[in-house]
């Protein structure tokens, strides 16, 4: 009886100790919402977005500057 009083605390114990880690890494990284990471890919997509389209009219002004000259 005291071999299986010891074995259900030392599990006790231990389950315990896991708790928090398994609630760690379910939680979102420091106060970040859903909604916050999803704002943030979509600015840097934007950004992305301008700098292509940037790109783009340069390198037509570059053409048309080519077949002027």
């Amino acid at each position: 009886m005291k071999r299986l009083l010891t074995l259900l605390f030392a599990l006790v114990v231990a389950f315990s100790l896991t708790m928090p880690v398994f609630a760690q890494e379910a939680a979102p990284a420091a106060g970040e919402t859903k909604a916050e990471t999803k704002a943030e890919k979509k600015v840097e997509k934007k950004k992305e977005k301008k700098k292509k389209k940037e790109a783009k009219e340069e390198k037509k002004e570059e053409k048309k500057e080519g077949e002027t000259k």
